[in-house]
């Protein structure tokens, strides 16, 4: 349950990948492909050696060294490619859309993911104008979980300006986006069990759900 009141929520900034996104599918077998490629071990392997604050993107070059433009933009063919069948939406991602989008408030959208990725798979899965701003990987100084990008988004959208980060609430699967969330003093939602949180640690500043049924269901309550 939450430990605030939803009245007070001016702004809600959604995280896209594994959020409202099921998209490791996708990922997961693109990177597998170009690892083949440069007869590197599979993605369950290699992973290890990402760092966790920076973006699947930004972790390219300690994966693939001096290959790694070259690797980036192979995943990303392949991607596009396949994206459309392995891709798919969040269960009851949409009627937690809809529960804010009904009451009038800011929805935004802030990813580390690249803007030609995201605007390719977006519309196969949500109408864009559910959001009122949408953020994208290197796009703001720094990326999740620098809290460089949570104010950036806000300062993008014209109806979020001047907010009170207080009355922000990040919705996020991952430490980045609640790291993003809390760095900047704005209330962080975690769905489910991020795979870039092995060790799912829990921080009594994040609210958790299990999934978005969940979240739903106490938004209802919360009413």
């Amino acid at each position: 349950m939450f430990n605030f009141n939803i009245s007070d929520i001016k702004a809600v900034v959604f995280d896209w990948d594994n959020t409202l996104a099921q998209s490791s599918p996708p990922l997961v077998y693109a990177v597998n492909e170009v690892l083949k490629d440069f007869h590197l071990p599979c993605w369950e392997i290699v992973k290890a050696k990402r760092d966790r604050d920076l973006s699947f993107r930004d972790n390219f070059p300690r994966i693939f060294g001096q290959n790694a433009d070259q690797a980036y933009r192979t995943y990303k063919n392949i991607y596009l490619k396949i994206a459309p069948q392995m891709i798919s939406r969040t269960p009851f991602a949409a009627e937690v859309l809809n529960y804010f989008k009904k009451r009038g408030i800011p929805i935004l959208l802030m990813t580390n993911k690249d803007r030609e990725l995201l605007e390719f798979e977006l519309p196969i899965l949500f109408d864009p104008e559910y959001f009122d701003c949408i953020v994208c990987g290197h796009e703001a100084m720094q990326d999740k979980p620098h809290g460089d990008h949570l104010f950036y988004t806000l300062n993008k959208c014209p109806l979020s300006q001047n907010i009170c980060m207080k009355d922000v609430l990040v919705v996020g699967d991952s430490p980045q986006d609640s790291a993003c969330a809390l760095a900047c003093g704005a209330k962080a939602v975690r769905i489910g069990k991020s795979s870039f949180d092995e060790l799912n640690l829990q921080n009594e500043d994040i609210i958790y759900f299990d999934s978005f049924v969940d979240f739903y269901e106490s938004l209802l309550l919360s009413s």
